[in-house]
């Protein structure tokens, strides 16, 4: 079930489409159009409207699909026949495209509200398999398997401080359910024990997961990688959202619409400081039409689910670029 706030502006976006008066004269009534929907989701919608929690979010995704409706690139003035919202599904299949509205069987649109987050999977997809469905060891703890000294003795820095917990001496033998004691004990702050230990892991973690990524770029397809990380699929799509410099509309090449209008020249990987296990990505690519070179850049963050220790890690891929100056992205 998405948050309130995602559910939200997914289907404010939606709503915009529409093109009936205003916000508040679309929620009078569900729309015909509107598809993928239960009675009790539009209860749910028309409760957070009249709550006056989400007004800016109502309003932010409202005029985004007011916009789709009328670019050229877009609806063009034409209000569409279906209106599906795809948000709350688990898409089958190796789907690149992070779609949350399908409009008229065609359009796909991404809802991206003041988010970064270009990816989320486990560390082992993103390293080994590259984010394909390749087949990778992506149940394993990722800490455990690239820093196991780091993560033990960390681990034995954090069990000395929650000695009132039943614990194992190893951490590869921590059950869910400890794992969840032992998050819980460790909010706030770390144990004055476990800073350097944590630190320590921090390093040796992206050290490895900058060499393991490189390593197998080494044999693979950059440009592929480059393609994959930016969620350039083979069906152009369309992301509506939010900035911290305002709206955000934008239309999304295909690979083959990526070529046209670029070369890439080099795809790079680096461990990187920070308060948790980092690696920095950056592609150089060529503009073809002006020759002139350019950099996206972005960074992932190796991190526990759920807290500390809570659950295996997962790998954040964060955009640090704007996304108005990704190559391929392009404004409404």
């Amino acid at each position: 079930m998405p948050s309130d706030r995602t559910f939200v502006t997914e289907l404010a976006t939606g709503l915009g489409m529409v093109g009936d008066g205003d916000i508040a004269a679309v929620l009078l009534r569900r729309p015909g159009v509107l598809a993928n929907l239960t009675e009790e989701e539009w209860g749910r919608l028309r409760e957070l409207w009249c709550s006056g929690a989400y007004g800016a979010d109502f309003l932010a995704g409202y005029r985004n699909g007011v916009a789709f409706l009328e670019a050229p690139d877009g609806l063009h003035g034409r209000r569409p026949r279906i209106v599906e919202w795809t948000g709350r599904r688990r898409a089958p299949g190796d789907e690149a495209v992070p779609s949350d509205l399908r409009i008229d069987h065609v359009y796909l649109v991404s809802c991206k509200y003041l988010s970064r987050i270009l990816h989320n999977p486990s560390p082992a997809r993103l390293v080994e398999g590259l984010l394909t469905r390749a087949p990778v060891d992506d149940t394993s703890d990722w800490y455990q398997r690239v820093a196991p000294a780091e993560h033990q003795e960390l681990y034995e820095a954090c069990a000395a401080a929650g000695d009132e917990l039943l614990l194992p001496q190893a951490v590869a033998d921590l059950s869910r359910a400890q794992r969840r004691q032992l998050a819980h004990r460790l909010r706030g702050s770390w144990p004055a024990a476990a800073v350097e230990p944590y630190a320590r892991l921090c390093r040796v973690v992206s050290e490895r997961a900058a060499q393991a990524w490189a390593a197998r770029l080494g044999g693979g397809d950059p440009e592929a990688m480059v393609w994959r990380l930016l969620r350039i699929g083979s069906a152009p799509y369309f992301i509506l959202g939010t900035s911290p410099q305002g709206a955000m509309r934008l239309r999304i090449d295909t690979p083959w619409d990526w070529r046209q209008a670029y070369q890439l020249r080099h795809f790079e990987v680096a461990p990187q400081a920070g308060g948790q296990p980092r690696v920095s990505w950056a592609a150089t690519y060529l503009v073809r039409r002006t020759s002139v070179e350019r950099v996206v850049r972005g960074h992932i963050e190796i991190r526990w689910s759920h807290g500390r220790f809570g659950q295996p890690p997962e790998a954040k891929v964060y955009l640090d670029s704007r996304h108005e100056d990704v190559p391929g992205y392009h404004a409404l």
